[in-house]
């Protein structure tokens, strides 16, 4: 039954239109009759946490505040509502944070993840940076035993990977991964997982380069140093690359990576430009007859469940990627290590 008292817990909360966050006291969620309380076992921060707290044009356009942020979590539940089946207290669990609305078109048929009236919790609605968070029930996603919370915090970014690497077929196939942030870093290793005949990896970070090494990167390229294209094609017998995962939102990096693709490939754009991105589209797609994907969250569930099937097969060791954990109070050392460019993936714990 949902829990009645009221009670106060500690968030990070973005409490008012302008840079900067509060470590806050706020009321523990109530969980209404199809949702269900869960105790927050480890959070973690996406780079839109970092746009958040610096309040930046985006944010400003979106953002309504007091808002507890934060969408990147597991945890245990607490309590459920008494209209919720097949979900208990002492379940181990994440969730998907995109709240679709059931009725636009893209729901109805069955793209949910771009339903044109949704809602992300810790953007739109109240988040995971706090010691409670109240979700429904129909977002919930029981984790296997075998995941551990430092896995099971990172499936929303993960899947973010998942599904852009799955929409291009990389099984025996080269591929190119642009940007090398943590989706990046992601992407190199659910491509290996999931059969990519050799994977290379292109940023201008020395730092995220050494982290795509250990992702298992089989070259990676200082995009600030060398021609990506023309080293891919030297290392493709002058092809070029089967697959670009675009990563970054870079418009360099873009060109670049279109440049770095066979004739027939396909260029998946997961990475989000500040503003418009000018293309030699005659030269780069139509002739190449390039097929070109864009890439927006996690299909529900289908993606949520390919995840977890290559992590219950143990096919992703994300250990190298999560280089910081901090308690929640400490989040002014997280956005400042991201604002640094010295960080994989933070996790917090309240």
């Amino acid at each position: 039954m949902p829990a009645t008292s009221i009670q106060t817990m500690q968030a990070i909360q973005k409490a008012a239109p302008e840079k900067g966050f509060k470590v806050a006291t706020v009321d523990k969620p109530q969980p209404g009759p199809k949702e269900v309380l869960i105790k927050v076992s480890l959070a973690s921060v996406c780079g839109t946490d970092f746009h958040i707290t610096e309040w930046d044009e985006w944010s400003a356009n979106r953002i309504q505040t007091p808002l507890v942020y934060g969408h990147e979590f597991c945890g245990v539940i607490e309590s459920v509502g008494d209209k919720v089946h097949g979900l208990k207290p002492g379940d181990y669990v994440s969730a998907e944070m995109h709240l679709p609305c059931g009725h636009c078109l893209q729901c109805q048929q069955g793209h949910k993840h771009i339903c044109e009236n949704v809602k992300i919790f810790g953007i739109d609605l109240p988040g995971c940076f706090a010691e409670y968070i109240a979700i429904p029930a129909k977002q919930v996603v029981k984790l296997p035993s075998s995941i551990k919370p430092e896995y099971g915090a990172l499936l929303d970014s993960l899947g973010n990977s998942v599904h852009a690497v799955s929409k291009a077929d990389v099984s025996g196939k080269t591929v190119h991964v642009v940007g090398c942030g943590p989706l990046g870093l992601f992407a190199i290793v659910v491509a290996k997982a999931m059969g990519a005949l050799k994977v290379f990896a292109s940023d201008v970070s020395p730092f995220r380069l050494e982290l795509a090494e250990k992702a298992g990167a089989d070259a990676v390229l200082a995009a600030d140093k060398v021609n990506v294209a023309e080293e891919l094609k030297q290392k493709t017998g002058g092809s070029g690359v089967d697959v670009v995962l675009e990563m970054s939102g870079s418009p360099i990096a873009i060109n670049g990576a279109l440049e770095s693709l066979r004739l027939g490939g396909t260029v998946v754009l997961m990475g989000i430009p500040k503003g418009k991105v000018e293309l030699d589209i005659s030269k780069d797609i139509i002739f190449k007859e390039a097929k070109v994907v864009g890439v927006n969250g996690r299909q529900i569930f289908q993606t949520w469940l390919l995840m977890l099937d290559l992590m219950e097969a143990g096919k992703l060791d994300l250990d190298f990627i999560i280089t910081h954990q901090l308690p929640m109070s400490e989040f002014g050392q997280a956005m400042e290590l991201i604002r640094q460019g010295v960080s994989g993936k933070i996790l917090l714990k309240p």
